[in-house]
């Protein structure tokens, strides 16, 4: 196995238990955690867009960090604040507490998830990284599928507050020591005592304010679909039961999408995986608009959805370089966490206003404006194309 497989592979394990204990833990525990202690249901479901607000905030100064110190201590850092906020949640006596206790996640959130992990990789491998980044996608994309049954489990065994106790217990035995022993130390630390900026300009500055968008609206429709999905389809009279089904679609899919890339994406430039990637998201969301072929269109969803996270990965060091990568990346993904923090009440909101029906058809139009966008990003980028 080579280098960049065991790296990726280190930085996959924790991948895996950082979004599976933060960003989809709500998913199994909100409901026992309300029923239990009598908080108001969208009170406890909110608390996840506490933390994404509180990632967004501290981004830009996660990659300024990143790009400074390097990526291993920022990566700690982030695994210890999850771990933190989750014995917060544990032993939270009231809501405000709990709530903290998210805002500590957040910012674990910002340290510990995919851009922090893609600019670790882009400064220990620059312009090579990109292999890297694709294997650390594809392990990441497990992270439902693991955590899911494992929080279900452990709800049933030790309850709501020892699943989080749990969960922060293992980033301590897990993730933090791999993290320590897989990551290297950042090289030549004396010789970042002048990291160049991330300023920008010319078509630099362009393209930065479209990816900058183009990850905004992905964000907000992909955070809307995971938390309003089941729901919108049973609005159109599928069982719950069936719903769930092609639910479940999404994951394989973008773990197939990504298999894709990998084997072929050393071949051609990363704005070639976004275009590939929106293009395929567009075709799934407008078909699922239209009521036509569910189970394809949630496939093609799913499919571009998991490619994306490759593009945003891979496209910025392909178009701003690796010296500047790190603070790029924390810079890009500020925008993208506010609007999925804001994703949930956004689609309770549409789906009140307009319907299921109607909802699904915001989507779509989110969904081709990516489209159009990335095609801007296509023509005004062909002088930055370096790799």
């Amino acid at each position: 196995m080579s280098s960049q497989a065991r790296l990726a592979a280190a930085l996959g394990v924790v991948q895996i238990l950082a979004w599976g204990s933060s960003y989809y833990l709500m998913a199994v525990l909100a409901t026992p955690i309300a029923a239990d202690t009598g908080w108001p249901l969208p009170w406890v479901v909110g608390s996840l867009s506490v933390g994404l607000l509180v990632a967004g905030l501290a981004s830009p100064l996660v990659g300024r960090t990143i790009a400074r110190h390097g990526g291993r201590p920022v990566l700690v850092a982030g695994c210890l604040a999850i771990s933190a906020g989750l014995m917060t949640l544990a032993l939270a006596p009231n809501l405000a507490v709990f709530v903290a206790g998210w805002m500590l996640m957040g910012a674990g959130m910002a340290a510990g998830l995919y851009d922090p992990a893609f600019a670790t990789l882009g400064q220990i491998y620059g312009r090579e990284a990109r292999r890297a980044i694709t294997l650390l996608t594809l392990w990441g994309g497990f992270a439902s599928t693991v955590c899911w049954p494992l929080s279900a489990l452990m709800l049933e065994s030790v309850g709501w507050r020892g699943t989080a106790a749990a969960y922060a217990g293992l980033h301590l035995a897990i993730s933090v020591p791999l993290l320590l022993r897989a990551t290297p130390k950042a090289p030549r630390l004396e010789a970042r005592d002048h990291v160049p900026p991330a300023e920008l300009a010319g078509d630099e500055r362009a393209a930065f304010r479209i990816m900058a968008a183009i990850q905004t609206l992905a964000g907000l429709a992909v955070t809307i679909i995971a938390v309003h999905l089941i729901g919108l389809l049973g609005a159109r009279g599928l069982p719950l039961a069936a719903a769930v089904a092609l639910g479940a679609l999404i994951g394989p899919a973008q773990v197939g999408g990504r298999l894709v890339e990998m084997v072929g994406g050393t071949r051609h430039h990363p704005v070639w995986t976004l275009l590939a990637a929106v293009s395929a998201t567009a075709a799934g969301l407008v078909l699922l608009a239209a009521s036509e072929w569910p189970a394809l269109a949630l496939i093609l969803y799913g499919a571009g959805n998991g490619v994306f996270s490759i593009a945003r990965g891979a496209l910025p060091m392909a178009l701003f370089g690796p010296e500047r990568y790190p603070r790029v990346m924390g810079r890009l993904a500020r925008p993208s966490l506010v609007a999925q923090a804001a994703a949930p009440l956004v689609g309770a909101g549409l789906i009140a206003l307009v319907g299921a029906e109607g909802t699904l058809a915001v989507l779509a139009g989110i969904a081709a404006t990516n489209l159009a966008l990335a095609a801007v990003l296509f023509r005004r980028t062909a002088t930055l194309r370096v790799t």
